[in-house]
């Protein structure tokens, strides 16, 4: 087989002038406001995320074999190497299925771009936090649109996209946090993108599938320091035909649409897309456990109540979370639909005190799981991408009533955004875990007075143990 040699990259050089010209004063009003909810949102995740089994082992690990003590392990006394924080407060971000995400483009963003420029601001202080918040908008921008480009079918090939999609959002932010050119974020982009990997395998009760973020920031971060120091990346490294990222992550050309990469920049902001979570499990669980909750406002009912419950949704929804559940881990609990069902009906929440160590094999939930059907509805499929997380639920009870409702959009979503006292208020529960209220209140501040900190390097102070 021969492949002829092409350098075209119109729309990798599109993504980096895009970032490399983005200004503070180009951003919207609106997206500035929703991205300093966004960032509080996961930092939040990454401090109750610091004291959990997984993170502690790569914070254990990597102690051993780093002795740089220069960027701060969020919510530990620990510091490391730039690469190595970003690992583990990537990971730490995406911890606990309690990040957000961009249901559309299928990427945690927060867990990815925050990871990789925070500690840029501790290697590299005096970075305004003007500067600061530009640079993030334009790694929240491009994740995403790369998810858009690759279709729901990247997922349902088995690749996590969340790992390899985040590479790019977490370049783009690098590379603006670095102030890099247009040339270099084009090798920034290249360098990140033949590092993209991850399997969707580990979700079946892997503690890898919690590292993904965190190796997608660290790869980012790569990215842009390598290409800061002049060293070379694929430079169409979305559009080669051979070897590129969408050819090779596609099954067929079909398969991806390039036009999405760059569709829109400075008119449609993708920012304005990611959800946020207030369940504590994967994203593609929520309209169902939202369509059982406004049902149960309708009519309560528990689990001794319910014969049966059938969620029709979309192929990724089956593929994503409609597995027979077996206990493997909490990874394997927090991903499926049945057994967070079951969670809902049991407890009537599904947050961080639902999941422990302990309930992964309750044969409660074990029990009550297997009531749970979930079938694929192809008209769903149909409706693509930005409607892959619409369910139809339908409830069944021990009297002989019938209950349904379609659920196309999660609280917390694009569509019905969280307030800013909730997202606070998440924000200081979690972060509570880790730090002491005074500090999270500062940190609190310091993330929602942005535009205002003359020095970013204080977020990455606020967010270790002092």
């Amino acid at each position: 087989m021969s492949h002829e040699a092409s350098s075209d990259n119109p729309y990798t050089r599109g993504i980096a002038q895009f970032v490399s010209g983005l200004t503070y004063d180009t951003i919207p009003a609106e997206v500035k406001a929703r991205i300093k909810l966004l960032m509080l949102d996961s930092l939040g995740c990454a401090l109750y995320g610091a004291d959990l089994e997984w993170s502690k082992m790569l914070q254990d690990t990597l102690t051993r074999v780093d002795t740089s003590r220069i960027c701060n392990v969020w919510g530990t006394n620990l510091k490391l190497s730039a690469p190595h924080s970003a690992l583990i407060n990537g990971t730490q971000v995406q911890g606990f299925e309690l990040d957000d995400v961009h249901r559309a483009g299928v990427l945690h963003v927060g867990a990815v771009v925050l990871p990789s420029l925070i500690s840029i601001t501790e290697m590299k202080p005096g970075m305004s936090g003007k500067e600061f918040l530009t640079s993030a908008v334009a790694g929240y921008e491009i994740g995403p649109r790369v998810g858009l480009c690759m279709r729901p079918d990247h997922i349902a090939q088995g690749w996590h996209s969340g790992a390899t999609l985040g590479v790019f959002s977490s370049a783009a932010g690098s590379a603006r946090g670095l102030k890099l050119d247009v040339d270099k974020t084009v090798h920034a982009l290249g360098i990140a993108g033949t590092q993209s990997a991850g399997l969707m395998a580990a979700q079946y009760g892997a503690m890898v599938k919690r590292m993904h973020a965190g190796r997608a920031s660290q790869s980012g971060l790569y990215g842009a320091l390598f290409a800061e120091s002049g060293f070379t990346g694929i430079v169409n490294v979305l559009e080669s035909e051979y070897g590129g990222f969408c050819t090779t992550f596609s099954r067929s050309q079909d398969r991806f649409d390039l036009k999405e990469l760059t569709a829109g920049f400075g008119s449609v902001w993708q920012t304005m897309g990611v959800a946020l979570k207030f369940y504590s499990c994967v994203g593609s669980n929520h309209t169902t456990l939202d369509a059982i909750r406004e049902m149960q406002a309708e009519k309560p009912f528990g689990a001794k109540e319910v014969k049966k419950i059938s969620v029709h949704g979309s192929q990724v929804t089956m593929d994503h979370v409609g597995w027979k559940y077996v206990p493997q881990g909490l990874t394997s609990a927090q991903l499926n639909l049945p057994y967070c069902i079951a969670t809902w009906l049991l407890d009537g929440d599904c947050f961080v005190d639902q999941f422990t160590e302990k309930m992964v094999a309750d044969p409660a939930r074990m029990k009550l799981s297997e009531i749970v059907e979930v079938h694929h509805d192809d008209a769903i499929t149909k409706l693509g991408a930005k409607m892959r997380h619409k369910v139809r639920v339908e409830v069944f009870l021990n009297d002989g009533t019938r209950m349904e409702r379609t659920v196309e959009s999660a609280r917390g979503s694009e569509y019905k955004f969280a307030s800013e006292s909730d997202i606070v208020d998440k924000f200081e529960k979690l972060a509570v875990k880790a730090l002491p209220k005074a500090q999270v209140e500062q940190l609190r501040d310091a993330m929602l007075g942005l535009d205002k900190l003359s020095d970013a390097t204080k977020i990455a102070q606020l967010l270790g143990k002092r």
